[in-house]
């Protein structure tokens, strides 16, 4: 299937019989078994859901990632859907064509970014841990991640590092720390994984796709007056909740893509 022919099949966003509905989907465990490709049952799905109502993806990783997931060789995801949030919106294509992207760097500027740096590194300078390795802070596009034994520590030293956090309490005083010292950044911590936490701006979690949708507005004249979002982690800490539990969704957990399928059905007779 072509890209034209991909994108050419469905009614234009006005025409559609239920305009002003949109329905957002987490990607992982959501449309996908985890890491893996959706089936063709939940492609189909989304494919006459599509008929009704625009429809989008939104996941956290990037674009690539939801490439692998639900495109294929000869199709682009960004045909299967009206919009598609790589990045929870930070890269963003609306039926086909990229929307503006931002990324943590531009947000903050070089000074204030040096500054943060600076101070990171000083203070995992003047940790006393058992190991420390390389790569102590990774830049990403939308958030700079923070490890005081670095990234390139091994599976073994993950989890020693892991005991001993849990023990002596290594990432939660250091985000303290951030938080005392830039105050006014406007920055977001998160504690995950075995040996990092992740620092980001404010509201640059899943929320962060809705400026497009409600962008929509401007674009087309319609307004998203039901915006529906499927997600598996909705619940306090997952990275699903702050969209699920945001005052203009409506949230939709899920157990995993067959639950995902069966709620669809009902809520839009498929």
């Amino acid at each position: 299937m072509s890209t034209v022919e991909g994108a050419g099949v469905y009614p234009a966003l006005e025409n559609r019989p239920l305009k002003d509905t949109i329905c957002l989907f987490d990607v992982d465990n959501t449309l996908t078994p985890a890491r893996r490709h959706a089936t063709d049952e939940m492609l189909q799905v989304l494919s006459q859901l599509r008929q009704k109502c625009a429809i989008g993806s939104v996941g956290g990783s990037d674009f690539n990632k939801q490439q692998e997931q639900l495109g294929s060789s000869s199709v682009s995801v960004t045909t299967l859907f009206d919009y598609c949030f790589a990045e929870n919106g930070l890269t963003a294509y609306r039926l086909g064509k990229p929307l503006a992207s931002n990324s943590f760097i531009q947000w903050i500027g070089e000074e204030k970014y040096q500054k943060l740096v600076n101070f990171i590194l000083k203070y995992i300078a003047n940790l006393e841990i058992p190991k420390k390795r390389g790569t102590f802070l990774e830049f990403r596009n939308g958030m700079i991640n923070v490890s005081p034994i670095g990234r390139n520590a091994s599976i073994d030293e993950r989890n020693e590092f892991q005991e001993y956090d849990r023990v002596h309490n290594i990432r939660q005083p250091f985000v303290e720390a951030l938080k005392k010292e830039f105050p006014d950044y406007g920055l977001s911590y998160s504690i995950g994984g075995q040996i990092s936490f992740d620092v980001f701006p404010n509201g640059w979690d899943k929320t962060y796709c809705l400026r497009h949708v409600e962008a929509e507005k401007d674009i087309s004249g319609i307004q998203y007056k039901s915006i529906h979002f499927f997600g598996d982690k909705t619940f306090p800490g997952g990275n699903d909740y702050e969209i699920y539990d945001d005052p203009r969704t409506i949230g939709h957990s899920v157990k995993d893509p067959e639950d995902c399928l069966k709620q669809l059905r009902e809520l839009f007779q498929l």
